[in-house]
């Protein structure tokens, strides 16, 4: 009797050659373990087969009857015939080339395609020079399927039809970890406009655990608000460096909200937000529209490097637009459904509850009703939030000041100063300082890198090795 787990095999002729194949697998999966070379734009082996951009198309003849099918997600048959290379196959390829260099005129990856296939000049009309978005659909795929957060998509239809974030806003979702760019056949600078922020603006000792920066201590405040990050703010505004501020703080429950404010009283009321991923970003879009230009930030490291390219991209048009950011150290945030789960199953309190939370080194801290209660932070990882374990930011490598309490007594906070931006918020308040167990951040940031690395890594492998085969066929 045949075992219903063992996968049923197949015989196919591909380029001549009779070859046996796992029923169900793809015509293009076949040809590359067996290295026969079809070329692919859309195609990564980590996401979901699309067939947007046609470049892997094949001949596949089935009951003497031929068609041409895109292999990435075409699946063999018993008794089908391919072939990869045909006259046929070679125009239907030539004229997909010619289509997209037309759409994306200088792009190099295209170029080097269509001279493979005897193009030097596609004599097509170019309705844009600078596009460079063959609308593949990968960057599309690896957020959503992979990162699992969609900071971005497809939106509009027919000619108007493009790869954005929602409502063509700075998306809140986008964590920075650069999965989409990693993957696009392009190097589309739309990708990259919403992606990467440079360091521009940071000074400094260059250092790979703790980013840039010229100094890193302990300190405690002597503002009668206690709160580091608060007396930052609160001194802020009162010495005109920004007159609004942008920052998330707790609603009801363990539960948050991002909030505009432009009085140190509002500041001071404001409970500390939990450790969730609030919509910041849309926050801060709208205090831009209402034409605040002066304004404080703070936020998550993912957060604060879209804040850093929100500068970078509207500065040219706004020059006046001056944000000061305040990151805060973050090995990962939090789905506060899946959290309340986990601490009640873990420490049976419910953390709709808790007066105060807090990660201390690698523990989780919960209050309620002055009680202290704690777990391991790797405990609650069921309940991280989707794309954290792509970013590879703990010290909040982009903000002017990064903030946390690894490193630190209780009651104190870690202070990195990277710009001069930074150093002259931090100049505005009073504090005394203490030396930082460096080895405590240097742990939590060395272990988010290598998550990072973990994550992506299968995404780079799939890169190198089709770019190994291109290299073979050329």
């Amino acid at each position: 009797m045949m075992d219903p787990q063992k996968t049923k095999e197949v015989t196919i002729v591909i380029d001549g050659k009779e070859v046996k194949a796992s029923e169900g697998t793809t015509v293009l999966n076949v040809a590359r373990q067996l290295g026969i070379y079809i070329p692919t734009l859309c195609y990564h082996a980590e996401v979901s087969p699309f067939g947007a951009c046609r470049l892997c198309s094949v001949e596949v003849t089935k009951n003497g009857r031929t068609k041409v099918v895109t292999s990435c997600n075409y699946p063999v048959e018993e008794g089908i015939v391919v072939q990869t290379s045909s006259e046929k196959i070679k125009k239907v390829r030539k004229g997909i080339l010619a289509l997209l260099m037309a759409r994306c005129p200088k792009s190099v990856k295209l170029k080097n395609l269509g001279k493979a296939y005897g193009i030097e000049e596609h004599g097509l009309w170019e309705s844009d020079p600078d596009e460079d978005c063959i609308l593949c659909g990968l960057c599309v795929r690896v957020c959503k399927e992979l990162v699992g957060v969609s900071a971005i998509n497809f939106a509009q239809r027919g000619v108007e039809r493009e790869v954005t974030a929602p409502y063509h806003r700075f998306s809140e979702a986008c964590i920075g970890c650069g999965a989409c760019a990693l993957v696009c056949p392009t190097g589309s600078k739309k990708i990259r406009i919403h992606t990467y922020a440079t360091m521009a603006p940071m000074k400094g000792t260059r250092d790979d655990i703790f980013g840039v920066h010229t100094e890193m201590f302990s300190a405690k405040t002597s503002a009668a608000e206690g709160d580091f990050v608060k007396a930052l703010l609160v001194a802020g505004l009162k010495n005109d460096l920004f007159d609004t501020v942008v920052f998330a703080q707790r609603k009801d429950g363990y539960s948050a909200e991002a909030v505009i404010v432009e009085t140190t009283g509002d500041i001071l009321k404001a409970k500390a937000a939990p450790f969730l991923r609030v919509n910041t970003m849309a926050a801060l879009q709208d205090a831009i529209e209402q034409g605040k230009r002066k304004i404080g930030f703070v936020g998550l490291p993912c957060q604060v490097r879209a804040v850093r390219k929100v500068q970078q991209t509207l500065q040219q048009e706004m020059p006046d637009l001056d944000i000061t950011s305040v990151g805060l150290f973050c090995k990962h945030s939090f789905n506060p459904k899946k959290l309340k789960e986990e601490v009640k199953k873990l420490l049976d309190v419910d953390i709709d509850q808790a007066e105060k939370t807090q990660i201390r080194g690698d523990k989780f801290i919960v209050q309620v009703n002055g009680n202290e209660y704690s777990c391991n932070i790797d405990q609650l990882n069921n309940a991280i939030e989707a794309g954290c374990t792509y970013c590879n930011d703990f010290p909040a490598n982009f903000a002017d000041l990064a903030v946390g309490s690894a490193g630190s007594e209780n009651g104190c906070s870690t202070v990195i100063v990277r710009t001069e931006k930074g150093k002259a918020l931090l100049d505005t308040i009073d504090f005394t300082k203490a030396a930082v167990k460096k080895e405590e951040i240097a742990a939590l940031s060395e272990a988010k890198k290598n998550r990072a690395k973990e994550h992506t890594g299968p995404i780079i492998k799939e890169i190198i090795a089709h770019r190994a085969q291109e290299k073979k066929v050329e």
